[in-house]
This record gives structure tokens, C-alpha cells and sequence, in this order.
């Protein structure tokens, strides 16, 4: 191609809209070659070159810079600070299986779910689970216009210029159909080659190397100056679109398809299974071909093939019921045990870690290691000065498998358990029935109340900067802070803390922003945030979408509760002598002085005439599962009782129906048959 002098005397518009146009499929095609088919048809130079031109004509004409541009893919200015994104759709985590047995529970409670025969195979995709970051690209029109991290499920951060730069992600679709609007998930990652090139540069400037591919991936997407994201080598698998034009899609395996006709990379090593035995022979393939790849993968996620069954499966809590992570074995290193410490946690529980001399384990340094409880402690036998296996279990929390007696040293001796709280001196309990051992004095143990206040303040719960370990500590020490209630009358301790060293005009200033920051707060928050033993962010959501306000979460009984699907006994119970213990109530009454805590919206179901209804389900159901039938009235806006009472709408009445359907009849509740139930909600 013979390019015309790059000078506005010599191109006009007209020329360099043109030519622009040309280089950005150039570039792209090239790009397409060299990245995605390692088949690169054109030099390095002569590459250079035409960027060159490109960026040569946009400084010329800045207002023709195009949205498939090259010089996205170089990174732009730095940002002062990601903007935070919602989500359009909650960006669901999986949940995990680690044997084989798991994988066949999971599928067992799929078909029960279904009410489906027990021989009926269902027919899953098969993808391995790549070890990165998870992003979502919304495209308008065919263009690239938003990239987002998954943050919480709910709120991500915008790093659309940093997405921008990975060359893997298309600017703008390839194919015929481009939908209005669309948008992608897949999985950022780096090359285990390209992170070792980078470590060892990093090493040669002095700069601290990144323990593993994962984390080098999440620091390079991540900066604020994407122009140092563009020299970072990273990669981009497509998983997933959703777009409010479908184009006939029915399986997983056609959104896959799809995605490829787009431009998006799909991982090759995908696999339609029928049944679970192909299923475990993939696994099997998989993590044998695992060693040989060149990305981390730390699993493989089965996903129901069926687009239809994948919506009537639903989600609960933050995950899908019709996708689940099957994870490989853990990395496993032998270590000793120089110490074991016993930490109070935030409900009191007593945790025993055993401090390791520092050992690599699946490229993270492990320190420290859990021995969960007195019965594993006895059970494993560990002891100080112990060789110890140890590894990472789900490649996350690092654990002692078990103790190598024959190198034990003849003078070891075993670990004895506490009877008393190592912070306060309280004499520990031990609840019947339960592994347990915890300190009782909730509220005078200091550790229970750094590690409440930790929790209380961190990123799922009101998020508040600022405020980190070693400040919580202080000024639980010093008085400052009491409770997760004193946190919003800080404040008035302002010329104390202005004596403090770190503590500037500007930092208390940005402190106090934070906090104020938190005064509204969401009811699935602020339920996370008061650390009730076994409520975890799954649980507040479902506690959250149940009883929408805080007023009703407060008068929550131990049978409504078990008619939560995912909210068992022993929660229910917790959550019961919680909310009863005067103290408890008071922290509440506290807080609620000074936090607005914002009703739980259930986003589904705008127009559902079942929208903050309560819908009770009572005897046997013939042509759906009890969970299925939960699950249509709680997407449709709908709560769900386990008990009939004045404040019931509906009824619907299965086969055998008892006592609860002779209440509703005496109270005059609406009751509905199974068939009048299906026709009510198809046509919802």
C-alpha cells in the first residue's frame, strides 16, 4: 500500500478516514495471525510500521480516531481511579466438587430438582477452568464500549481501557448479526512462558516478582495507566454472552460457536458429554494434558448443555444450579511445624494454625496452615517440630493433609487445647453436638471484637477504607471504638486521632468519607456485616431476598427460616439466638441510629402480579420438584413461608395436602391446585 504524506496539507479528511479504516483491519488481521494462529505473514518491522502510520494520521485528525483503533491497544493516560460498574445481570460464582462422588451429588440434585428418573443421563459442557481473572465486555452495536471487573457479583470496576489493550478482545465484531446491545464473560489470563519472562524482567529492575500467573494477570489489569496493562502479556477466553436479542442459540455449545463467529477466542479444550461417565474420562484427559498447557487451569466446569433447563435450574444464593466446578487435586509440599497458635475468631471459635517453616506450595509461600479444630488436631496427630504435608486446599487456603511420624523427633510431645480463651482467660464451651470449642464472652473478648469489627468493615460488608487492621486494633485499645455501632461517631475523637502519627487533616478527611460513604446501606450488607456465626454472603442474600426489610428479618422464626432453600438448621439457629440476645438487639438499635439500611429489591419481577406476595407450598407436587416450584415463585417476586398464617396470600395445594391446607381454608387464604399454580406462572 502507498501511503499519501501524513500532514493536513497533503491528506485531507475524507483521505485519512479512509485510511484509517484500512490500517484498523490491517492491523487486526495481522494481529488475528499472530496472536490467535501463531502465523504472523508480515515482519516485525514492516508490523511497527504500520502503527506507526496509524498513530501518525490520529495525531493529525484526533477527531477520526476510531473505536477499533490500534492505539487502544497501547494503553492510554493514567485514570485517577477505576469507576465503579453494576452489573446488568449478577456475575454468579460456582460452586466447587472435589471428587468424583461430588459431581455425582450435584447431578443427583439437578434431576431431583427436575424431577427427572435417576437413569436419565443430562448432557453437560465440559470446560476447563482457567486460573484468571473474570471480565465482562458490553458491546453496542458491534463496538466495544465497557469492560468491567466481576468485583463482587454485583459491582465491578470499569478498566475498560486496560481491556482494551489484550489483543485476544475484539473492538468490534466480526459476522453478519451484531446485536444492539451484547455482552461477553471469559477469563483474563497470562501464559505460564510470558510470566516467567516477566518475572525474570522484574527481578532485573529490582522490582518484587508476582508468586504466580494468576496474580500477575490481576496486577497488570488492574493499573491505572493501561499503557503498562499494554506491555503486559495478557490473553482472553470467552465463555458466555447475553443479549436481548437472541439469535436462536438452545445449547452452551452454540453460545460457544456463536462467540467464535464473533472473534472471540473459545478455549479449544471444551468437550460435549453425555452422561457422567464421559465426564470423568474428560477430567481424567484434562488433567493429564494439564502439565503440557501453557495457561493454569485448576479445574474443569460442567454446565447443563440445555439453555432451557439452564433457566428453570436458576440460581441460588450467588451460584447456578446447573454449573459446578470440578477441581483438581491440590498441589501438596512437605513442610515442619515450628509453632501452633491457637486464634479467637469473630463468633468466638477457637482455630488452631500451625506455623510452618516457609515452603512453596502451587507458587504461593505458605507460612501458615489451618488445623481446623481440636478433634483433627488429635485425629492427624500434629505436633510441633512435626514434617508435615501441607497444600492449598482448592488451591486457596493452605492446610496440613497429615503429619510423617517417621521423622518425628523422639522428644515431641502432643498439643494440648486450650480450656481457657488464650486473649481473655474466659473458660471455653463446647456445644453439643458440635466440633466447635469457642469462647463465650462475646462481647469483653478483645479478640472477638477486633475480628468482628474486621469483618464488620471489610470489602462484602460496608466496605470502608481506612480503617485496616492495625487501626482497629488501636483504637479498640485505646477506646476509641467499642462496637461496629461507635465506628459512625468516630468523629467526635477527631482531635485525639489528629495527634496521631498518619494521621493528617486529609487522611482523617478521607476517613471520614468513607464512613459517611456507609450510612445507606443494602439489607444483604448489613445482615453480612453483623457476623452472625454461619452467615455468610450467600446466606445474607437469601436471608435479604426473604424478608426484603430489616424490620422483618427481625421478627424471623426458626420454622419460616427453614423454609429457605440453602438455610439449614444449624444456621436457622444461630440466626435465632442472634437476633434474640439482648445485646445483639441493642448493636442493632445502635446502628440503626445511624445507618439507613435500604429494602432488598427483588430485580426479576417489575411486573409479576406475584411481586411481595407469600406463597406457602404444601403437599406432594407430581410434575415439579418442592425447590423447583420455590424457585418459580421467588424469581417471579414471590416469598415463600413455611408456615400458613394470616399473612399468607396463596396456597398451593399438592397431593396429601394437611394441616397447613386446613388452616389456609379456615382463614380464607386463597388455595390453588397444582395445575392452576403452572397456568398462573406460565403465563408469567
Amino acid at each position: 500500500m502507498r501511503y499519501i504524506v501524513a500532514s493536513k496539507s497533503n491528506l485531507t479528511p475524507e483521505q485519512a478516514a479512509a485510511e484509517l479504516k484500512t490500517l484498523a483491519k490491517e492491523i487486526a488481521d495481522h494481529d488475528y495471525r499472530y496472536y490467535r494462529l501463531n502465523q504472523p505473514t508480515i515482519s516485525d518491522q514492516a508490523y511497527d510500521a504500520l502503527h506507526r502510520r496509524n498513530r501518525e494520521i490520529e495525531v493529525l485528525f484526533p477527531n477520526l480516531i476510531r473505536p477499533d483503533s490500534p492505539s487502544h491497544r497501547v494503553g492510554s493516560a493514567p485514570s485517577p481511579e477505576f469507576e465503579k460498574v453494576k452489573h446488568q445481570a449478577p456475575m454468579l460464582s460456582l460452586d466447587n466438587a472435589f471428587s468424583l462422588d461430588e459431581v455425582g451429588d450435584f447431578i443427583d440434585r439437578i434431576k431431583r430438582f427436575l424431577k427427572w428418573p435417576a437413569d436419565q443421563d443430562i448432557p453437560f459442557m465440559a470446560e476447563p477452568k482457567i486460573d484468571g481473572l473474570s471480565a465482562s465486555l458490553i458491546y453496542e452495536d458491534g463496538q466495544f464500549v465497557l469492560g468491567a471487573t466481576r468485583g463482587d457479583g454485583v459491582e465491578g470496576e470499569n478498566i475498560t481501557p486496560n481491556l482494551r489493550t489484550i489483543r485476544d478482545i475484539p473492538l468490534i465484531l466480526q459476522g453478519d448479526f451484531k446485536p444492539a446491545r451484547l455482552e461477553v464473560r471469559g477469563e483474563v489470563y497470562m501464559t505460564k512462558s510470558d510470566f516467567e519472562r516477566l518475572n525474570e524482567n522484574r527481578q532485573q529492575e529490582d522490582e518484587s516478582p508476582f508468586a504466580n500467573p494468576r496474580n500477575a494477570a490481576a496486577g497488570s489489569l488492574r493499573q491505572l495507566d493501561s499503557s503498562i496493562t499494554a506491555k503486559r502479556p495478557l490473553y482472553f477466553f470467552a465463555y458466555a454472552y447475553f443479549t436481548s436479542e437472541p439469535n436462536g442459540d438452545k445449547t452452551q455449545e452454540e453460545i460457544l460457536n456463536t462467540l467464535k463467529t464473533w472473534g472471540f477466542p473459545v478455549n479449544p479444550h471444551v468437550q460435549l458429554c453425555l452422561n457422567q461417565a464421559e465426564l470423568k474420562a474428560h477430567y481424567e484427559r484434562l488433567e493429564e494434558l494439564r502439565p503440557t498447557l501453557n495457561y493454569e487451569i485448576d479445574g474443569v466446569v460442567y454446565k447443563v448443555n440445555d439453555l432451557a433447563l439452564q433457566n428453570r435450574l436458576g440460581v441460588v444464593g450467588r451460584a447456578p444450579r446447573h454449573s459446578i466446578a470440578h477441581k483438581f487435586a491440590a498441589e501438596q509440599a512437605e513442610t515442619v511445624v515450628e509453632d501452633i497458635l491457637i486464634q479467637v475468631g469473630r463468633t468466638g471459635v477457637l482455630t488452631p494454625l500451625a506455623v510452618l517453616k516457609p515452603v512453596f506450595v502451587g507458587g504461593v509461600m505458605v507460612r501458615r496452615a489451618t488445623l481446623h479444630n481440636q478433634d483433627e488436631i488429635q485425629r492427624k496427630d500434629v505436633r510441633v517440630g512435626d514434617a508435615v504435608i501441607v497444600q492449598r486446599a482448592g488451591d486457596v487456603i493452605p492446610q496440613v493433609v497429615k503429619s510423617l511420624t517417621n521423622k518425628r523427633p523422639a522428644t515431641s510431645q502432643s498439643f494440648i487445647f486450650p480450656t481457657h480463651c488464650p486473649v481473655c482467660q474466659t473458660p471455653v464451651v463446647q456445644t453439643e453436638g458440635q466440633v466447635a470449642i469457642r469462647c463465650p464472652n462475646s462481647f469483653g473478648c478483645a479478640a472477638q471484637a477486633v475480628e468482628r469489627l474486621k469483618h464488620f468493615v471489610s470489602r462484602h460488608a460496608f466496605d470502608i477504607e481506612g480503617l485496616g487492621e492495625k487501626h482497629l486494633e488501636a483504637f479498640c485499645q485505646e477506646g476509641l471504638i467499642k462496637n461496629p455501632a461507635d465506628i459512625f461517631t468516630l468523629r467526635q475523637h477527631g482531635r485525639v486521632l489528629e495527634k496521631r502519627e498518619g494521621w493528617g487533616a486529609q487522611s482523617l478527611q478521607n476517613l471520614w468519607d468513607a464512613i459517611d460513604k456507609c450510612r445507606v446501606i443494602s439489607l444483604d450488607r448489613f445482615i453480612y456485616g453483623l457476623g452472625i456465626s454461619q452467615i455468610g454472603q450467600v446466606s445474607a442474600k437469601l436471608l435479604a431476598k426473604h424478608y426484603q426489610t430489616i424490620d422483618a428479618l427481625l421478627q424471623a422464626g426458626e420454622e419460616d427460616l427453614l423454609s429457605i432453600e440453602g438455610i439449614g438448621p444449624g444456621m436457622s439457629k444461630d440466626l435465632v439466638a442472634f437476633l434474640s440476645d439482648p445485646q445483639q438487639q441493642k448493636l442493632i438499635h445502635d446502628l440503626r441510629k445511624h445507618v439507613t439500611v435500604e429494602p432488598y429489591l427483588v430485580q426479576e419481577a417489575h411486573n409479576s402480579p406475584l411481586k411481595g406476595k407469600t406463597v406457602v407450598f404444601t403437599g406432594a407436587l407430581s410434575s415439579l420438584s418442592r425447590g423447583e416450584a420455590k424457585a418459580q415463585a421467588e424469581r417471579l417476586g414471590a416469598k415463600v413461608s413455611g408456615s400458613v398464617s394470616a399473612k399468607t396470600d396463596m396456597v398451593v395445594a399438592g397431593a396429601d395436602a394437611g394441616s397447613k391446607l386446613k388452616t389456609a381454608q379456615a382463614l380464607g387464604v386463597q388455595v390453588l391446585t397444582e395445575d392452576e399454580w403452572l397456568a398462573l406462572v406460565g403465563g408469567l
